[in-house]
């Protein structure tokens, strides 16, 4: 295809993943994220799988996805720590963090642009207009919608944009993992759960933000997933200076109280070891899990990638996989014609089953967790 100008919202790592493929191949590119101050940090690990590595080695990134955390065995607690059931099933975490930055790195110079929020897009047969939250406009051929849970692009393709809560939110803790007591020492180089009625949580190690695997500069990563009804999510996500938000409660934002309240329940609820990782844990952050599912991917000019398109639970661990698949398919499908609407719906026609088929994964694998 021709060169085209492409405006991506979102920074994230679908954004990232499509912004690189589409400059590998000439287009003029940018991307445009709603953070004054940048996603780096705000992650914690992740389990690769194929679309990631084959994305990682088109942009020259390979590299990244080796360097990670193997966990030897799967092992399933017991409420008093004990060791109910091993499973010989190693797997490898990698940093989001140094996954984030090494792939940013790829992308050509000045194209990411902080503080650029997208409120929303018209589109026309000449193109697509952005508008942003300070009341700028621009113009563009082709715009992607990678901004998430809560995109705003969304709503151009499809008629129901919302998402749709699942009943559940998740707690995380992301600790150096010298701050484990060796009362914990169970827990490392293993995944572990603890599952039981109304109760589904799990930890493993992932590398340091800059990717270090050695003992002693790794992480703690664990994640409680806990019954939240909806009409308590207001609060849930209500943070220490009552400041709202959204779909989540970022680190930082708990209250002491609430804190002190979670570890008295960690103590109460869970395993003695998990209750130690997150008793150590200063700034937990809550997830609520959503789900949606969009009707249409693209439209003439417009397309979604990622959350914006398909939220999948992290159950899965399939988000930033199925994010490098829409990438990659994305691109493969401008360079079969000039003719941008039929490569769009291309790109839909390939994408949509799969989709649909991670999301509905994800929901079965969130009815048997909890």
């Amino acid at each position: 295809m021709k060169p085209l100008k492409i405006r991506i919202a979102g920074g994230s790592l679908a954004g990232l993943f499509t912004a690189i493929l589409l400059q590998q191949d000439g287009h003029d590119v940018k991307v445009y994220e709603r953070s004054s101050s940048g996603l780096a940090g705000r992650g914690a690990g992740l389990v690769p799988q194929q679309d990631l590595f084959d994305v990682l080695r088109e942009i020259g990134c390979e590299d990244v996805a080796q360097i990670g955390v193997v966990a030897k065995e799967r092992i399933y607690l017991d409420a008093g720590g004990r060791i109910a059931q091993r499973q010989q099933t190693p797997q490898t975490q990698v940093s989001w963090d140094y996954l984030f930055e090494s792939v940013s790195s790829r992308l050509l110079s000045d194209t990411y642009r902080l503080d650029r929020h997208v409120k929303a897009v018209r589109e026309d047969p000449q193109g697509v207009t952005l508008s942003f939250a300070d009341g700028m406009e621009e113009r563009a051929d082709l715009v992607i919608g990678a901004d998430g849970l809560g995109s705003a692009i969304r709503s151009a393709v499809n008629r129901h944009s919302e998402n749709a809560y699942a009943g559940y939110v998740a707690w995380r803790g992301l600790i150096p993992e010298t701050r484990l007591p060796a009362d914990a020492a169970l827990l490392l180089d293993r995944f572990a759960f603890y599952i039981t009625s109304g109760i589904h949580v799990l930890g493993y190690l992932v590398p340091g933000s800059r990717g270090e695997t050695r003992p002693g500069q790794r992480r703690y990563n664990w994640v409680w997933y806990r019954p939240t009804p909806a009409e308590d999510l207001a609060r849930t996500f209500t943070g220490r200076d009552g400041r709202h938000f959204e779909h989540s409660l970022p680190r930082g934002e708990l209250s002491d109280s609430r804190r002190a309240q979670l570890r008295e329940e960690a103590l109460s609820l869970l395993p003695p070891q998990m209750a130690l990782a997150v008793d150590v844990e200063e700034t937990p952050s809550i997830q609520g899990i959503f789900d949606y599912q969009a009707e249409h991917m693209v439209s003439q000019r417009i397309a979604l990638v990622g959350d914006a398109a398909f939220v999948v639970r992290p159950h899965t661990a399939m988000g930033v996989s199925k994010a490098a698949g829409d990438a990659m398919a994305l691109r493969d499908a401008l360079r079969q014609t000039d003719d941008l609407p039929a490569a769009l719906a291309r790109y839909q026609n390939t994408r949509l089953p799969v989709g649909k088929a991670i999301s509905a994964y994800g929901r079965r694998l969130g009815e048997t967790a909890m």
